[in-house]
């Protein structure tokens, strides 16, 4: 499949293929291939989709080759400075589970310079910011936030909330050394 990708890219030819969803649900695909990125383990095409008229990320390892269309494109003007980030960007945000927006505190560049995944990013003024972001466990969402020195508030994302107010009441806990392992060793002593 890779081969097949390189050689469309290389003379701008469309490409064809089948596709199996996240869920596998398989369905054909008709795009202009524009670059080839590896993350982690995987390969994945950034792609022009003219038939949902967008740019589109696929992994590579989910589609299925189809006889060459001959049809020509013209390459396109990518719109991110760094097609990586803007894969990595994709890919990361379709694989949370839960997802919040928060507005942060802090100036944008103050924020995005102690995160190290690719979260979206909007400047509000020069001391706030409004951020997109998630993960698979809403509890480790709420304790990675809270290690990045920064006040926010909550916007959506009731599931975040919710971690953030067990995290508060673990925290006070310790705080106060009214921990339930402090109690028990004590009532054992």
């Amino acid at each position: 499949m890779l081969g097949a990708i390189a050689s469309a890219m290389r003379g701008h030819e469309r490409l064809r293929f089948g596709y199996t969803k996240h869920g596998g649900i398989e369905e054909g695909r008709h795009t202009e291939p524009q670059r080839l990125v590896s993350w982690g383990p995987l390969w994945y095409l950034f792609a022009w989709d003219p038939d949902r008229d967008d740019w589109r990320v696929f992994r590579v390892d989910r589609m299925v080759p189809h006889a060459p269309t001959g049809a020509r494109f013209r390459p396109r003007a990518i719109p991110e400075d760094s097609v990586v980030e803007h894969v990595v960007g994709r890919v990361i945000r379709a694989s949370w589970r839960y997802r919040a927006r928060v507005l942060v505190h802090a100036p944008a560049a103050q924020f995005t310079a102690k995160i190290v995944i690719p979260v979206g990013v909007e400047v509000v003024d020069e001391t706030t910011c409004r951020v997109e972001l998630g993960a698979d466990d809403p509890d480790r969402l709420a304790l990675w936030l809270a290690q990045l020195d920064v006040d926010l508030d909550v916007i959506e994302g009731d599931e975040l909330r919710a971690a953030f107010d067990r995290l508060a009441t673990r925290f006070h806990r310790a705080a106060s050394g009214a921990s339930t392992t402090r109690s028990r060793i004590d009532a054992t002593s």
